[in-house]
């Protein structure tokens, strides 16, 4: 009994002792944020004072290698998560959708996530969690306080939609507290992102969430308007710096030993040419469209994700159309005006940590992207500035991390990591556990 006395004891202080150093945790994610844009923001003419300033006290990456594709909700996905996308099954931003009966929908709902979550982790701790704007957390039970990120029709229509989506009685106390609407959030401009912090600092004095998720996606779109390292960027960037200052400043009088993760989902690239894949896909016989230019049948199809694109075959048990599709692929690579780089096989895929929904995957030359136009020739001139998706390997596509706050036994740079350290180390500062996760924490 006395043994069995020392050991409630001594397990008494072990939780007492791991309560007492967990800390709150503000993740925001600033979407495609590049580490050098920070690291080097002197040299590059960025205005970041605050987040230079997490640099110098905080520890940070000198880069993140982030999921297959580097698209946004595969690497949101990975960053509350801690594995890949053959894992957690968020393969790509939209649906695979060969014959746009989705309308282009895309990956919002958490039901899709088949990996355990930071929320959850949070949440099981009997710790409020909440959440502004992330990706993949449509009816995400975990998340006491949620306004996630939706949209269909892009009109007034759709903030009715995200009304009914948004934790009961959440928007009216977030307007009431700090004079915020879902429409002033309800965009990827700079202003939107200037009510989406307004309103995390509203739900901290309401709320005091243990652990709080943050999208800020008007650097993303600046970059693909304008391209990376455009002004238009650098001064969203500015407003997005601005931005934090004021929402940390809120959310640490609220909770002073707060922890904040600033991290990103992918880098980026300058774009100039598009590659069209659907018009390859039908002169092989590979897909039928109607005389509007609608595919109406397909036999393998595309999947793009802005510098890459799955394949996906209707039936992976048939040698003869794996051999007509292996065909087409080895064309578009050895043809160095299609601007097709690479193709990899499920089995290479599956070493990368790709979702398993891919047959294959093509990586796309820096300055081409893959587009969804139907008819027309294979390369036409870029639709936009810059984008992502390209294979991880490829260094503009490094994401970013930086972590500040009271008590972090690290300081300084850790080099370049693996994404999927991070939710194990904002399970580490939290002091809950998250065991599926495919990496160790920082520290």
């Amino acid at each position: 009994m006395r043994r069995l006395g020392l050991a409630i004891t001594t397990l008494a202080v072990l939780a007492t002792a791991s309560a007492a150093h967990a800390a709150p945790v503000l993740m925001i994610s600033v979407d495609g944020l590049r580490p050098a844009d920070v690291l080097e923001a002197d040299a590059r003419g960025v205005d970041v004072p605050t987040l230079r300033a997490m640099v110098k006290t905080g520890l940070y990456a000198t880069g993140v290698r982030d999921a297959l594709p580097s698209v946004t909700y595969p690497n949101h996905t990975t960053l509350v998560t801690g594995v890949w996308p053959a894992v957690h099954g968020v393969a790509s931003n939209e649906t695979f959708d060969p014959l746009r009966k989705n309308m282009n929908g895309w990956y919002w709902y958490a039901v899709d996530i088949k990996a355990p979550t930071l929320w959850q982790a949070v949440h099981a701790a009997s710790l409020p969690v909440a959440s502004l704007g992330w990706p993949v957390t449509v009816d995400q039970p975990a998340i006491d306080d949620n306004i996630p990120e939706y949209w269909r029709a892009h009109d007034a229509e759709d903030r009715k939609l995200e009304h009914a989506l948004i934790t009961p009685g959440l928007s009216e106390a977030v307007y009431d507290t700090a004079h915020v609407s879902i429409d002033d959030m309800g965009d990827t401009s700079p202003p939107a992102d200037t009510a989406k912090a307004k309103a995390a600092a509203a739900i901290y004095a309401l709320k005091e969430p243990t652990f709080f998720t943050l999208h800020l996606s008007s650097l993303d779109e600046e970059q693909h308007l304008h391209g990376p390292g455009s002004p238009e960027a650098h001064a969203a960037l500015s407003e997005i710096d601005a931005d934090i200052a004021g929402l940390v400043k809120a959310a640490r009088a609220v909770e002073p030993d707060l922890v904040v993760m600033i991290v990103s989902d992918h880098g980026f690239a300058p774009v100039e040419h598009d590659i069209n894949l659907v018009p390859a896909f039908v002169a092989a016989g590979l897909m039928t469209l109607d005389a509007s230019g609608k595919p109406i049948a397909w036999e393998a199809a595309p999947w793009p994700s802005g510098g890459s694109a799955g394949v996906v075959l209707a039936r992976r048990d048939d040698p003869a159309l794996k051999a007509r599709v292996d065909a087409l692929l080895a064309k578009l690579v050895a043809d160095p005006a299609s601007g097709v780089g690479r193709v990899i096989d499920r089995a290479e895929i599956a070493k990368m940590g790709g979702a398993v929904d891919m047959d294959d995957f093509l990586d796309a030359r820096i300055g081409y992207e893959f587009a969804p136009r139907t008819t027309g020739p294979l390369v036409t001139p870029g639709s936009i500035k810059g984008t992502h998706g390209y294979f991880p390997d490829n260094p503009e596509m490094h994401a970013t991390l930086i972590i500040d706050g009271p008590g972090l036994p690290i300081h300084g740079s850790v080099g370049e990591i693996d994404m999927r350290s991070i939710a194990p180390t904002a399970a580490k500062i939290l002091g809950v556990a998250l065991p599926s996760a495919q990496a160790a924490p920082l520290f």
